[in-house]
């Protein structure tokens, strides 16, 4: 499973609504929404701030 499909499944899992999350991540909303498509790449920092606006450590959704 790709790292932007684990993001997803714990933003509908935890009930979050990815609007919300965009907007505390920062990123606009058209482009959280290619992200947790697969259509733009998920940047290191993109998931840093997402991991920050969810209050969760992105070695969740990275193996190490």
């Amino acid at each position: 499973m790709h790292v932007y499909e684990k993001v997803r499944v714990y933003i509908d899992e935890h009930g979050f609504k990815q609007v919300t999350v965009a907007q505390r991540a920062g990123i606009p909303k058209n482009t959280f929404n290619a992200i947790m498509n697969g259509k733009r790449t998920l940047y290191a920092d993109d998931l840093r701030a997402i991991c920050f606006a969810l209050n969760v450590s992105p070695e969740l959704f990275v193996e190490v």
